[in-house]
């Protein structure tokens, strides 16, 4: 699997843990009764679709590569004048995520090159005032999700790679910015009046998806983000409204729901998720193939199986997945991803009870596989082909053993441990063979 990110980022990425506040000196945050019931849906939604979109698509080489390329962004913005995606379908997004079995999406209404996906009054490097295409597709995408009931999330991050108030941090630091006019205060208030368009032109936006913040880990004296400030200031605007920060430390005061990045939660395999799981929501991201933007030459897309394995996995430790795609620069999603929303969502339609409304299930992972609960419904997902037996580690007495797609009763024992011994049919190298074991109360 590739790593998007530079190699360099995983030397500073753990110094974000110094920065972390102790939970004592942090502001109490009580979310409202509505915020709750929101972070319920979200949990139960358990699979979206991320999309990085953005004028690096023009370049096909991904979104970071006004940093990787270390380009002025002089020559960068050029990109602006002939971003026209005369391709961009919004409806036939939203549709293909719908089918898929995505319950939302997440797009880059703002990254760190610093251009802006919609209509602003904050800054003229925006989609509307600054390329010949002259359209909000954040709008469109906002009419499109509610039209056909999907949730909207929009990814905004924290740190500018052309901006002159921003304070420098250890990216972007090429790309023709004078240095001494740095301006925190003024940064911030230009983020707010973004954030304030975002959340108040755009329809019910479900959830604020930062990144970022790892930009200036590690500096002493410790760099004030201000972000409980941030998030008092988004609940004050949208009280529901949920934030999540890609910031790789313990949740801050303000935040409903925990990300890790390219892994699943407690896992840390790629090495920029290590903080502990909290109790709040959760949701991994990972992509279809290695990047995040679009890039030409890579090719190297995760396979169906795969993808639904991800997903499976994820909902087994309780979190959601949120799977990403990289538009072309005409508007299109590339033909692989098409594919691979069609086969998860061949896959979905046949089991998403198994995924939809579950809890990590009570029998944690096992070398056959893992679990998701519904209730006294225990799903048991076995992707390993080979054993004809599956020996599940469980306390309660069982009521039932089927068959999940066809009801078939399946033999099995319990033990005096309460182990279930279950005999399996024969089949084939399947996706995920699901076992409903009920049990009883």
């Amino acid at each position: 699997m590739k790593r998007l990110f530079p190699r360099v980022l995983l030397l500073f990425l753990p110094c974000c843990m110094a920065i972390s506040l102790p939970l004592a000196a942090q502001p109490i945050y009580e979310p409202t009764p509505e915020n709750m019931e929101v972070r319920k849906e979200f949990e139960a939604d358990r699979f979206g679709i991320f999309l990085h979109w953005g004028i690096y698509s023009e370049y096909a080489q991904g979104e970071w590569y006004l940093e990787f390329g270390k380009l002025r962004n002089s020559e960068y913005s050029k990109a602006a004048d002939c971003f026209y995606p005369v391709r961009f379908d919004a409806r036939r997004w939203v549709r293909s995520f719908k089918e898929a079995g995505a319950r939302y999406i997440c797009i880059t209404a703002r990254h760190h090159d610093g251009f802006s996906m919609f209509k602003t009054s904050a800054s003229p490097y925006n989609i509307v005032d600054a390329t010949p295409f002259r359209r909000d597709v954040l709008a469109e995408l906002a009419a499109a999700c509610k039209e056909e009931g999907l949730k909207l999330h929009f990814y905004y991050s924290l740190l500018d790679w052309v901006r002159e108030d921003y304070p420098i941090g250890k990216s972007g630091r090429h790309t023709g910015r004078v240095g001494n006019k740095a301006d925190y205060n003024a940064y911030f208030d230009f983020m707010k009046s973004q954030i304030r368009e975002l959340l108040t032109n755009y329809g019910d936006v479900r959830a604020l998806w930062f990144d970022g913040y790892w930009d200036h880990a590690g500096e002493q004296p410790a760099f004030d983000w201000r972000m409980p400030e941030l998030y008092r200031y988004i609940h004050s605007l949208r009280p529901a409204c949920l934030i999540g920060n890609n910031h790789h430390i313990s949740p801050i005061s303000g935040e409903d729901f925990q990300m890790f990045e390219r892994d699943l939660p407690g896992e840390n395999k790629a090495g920029f998720s290590g903080q502990a799981v909290s109790h709040l929501p959760l949701e991994m991201c990972q992509t279809m193939n290695g990047m995040w933007g679009y890039k030409v030459a890579d090719l190297n897309y995760k396979s169906v199986k795969d993808m639904v394995r991800l997903l499976v996995r994820a909902a087994a430790k309780g979190s959601n997945l949120l799977l990403n795609i990289g538009p072309r620069p005409n508007g299109e999603l590339p033909d692989l991803s098409i594919d691979r929303l069609k086969g998860i969502g061949q896959w979905m339609k046949l089991y998403g009870e198994t995924i939809y409304g579950t809890q990590a299930g009570c029998v944690g992972a096992q070398e056959w596989g893992v679990s998701t609960q519904k209730g006294m419904q225990l799903f048991l997902h076995v992707m390993s082909s080979e054993p004809r037996q599956v020996l599940v580690p469980l306390k309660q007495k069982v009521k039932g053993v089927v068959e999940f797609l066809s009801g078939r009763k399946l033999p099995y024992k319990q033990q005096k441990d309460g182990s279930l011994l279950i005999t399996l049919p024969e089949r084939g190298d399947e996706i995920d063979y699901v076992i409903t074991v009920t049990l009883k109360k």
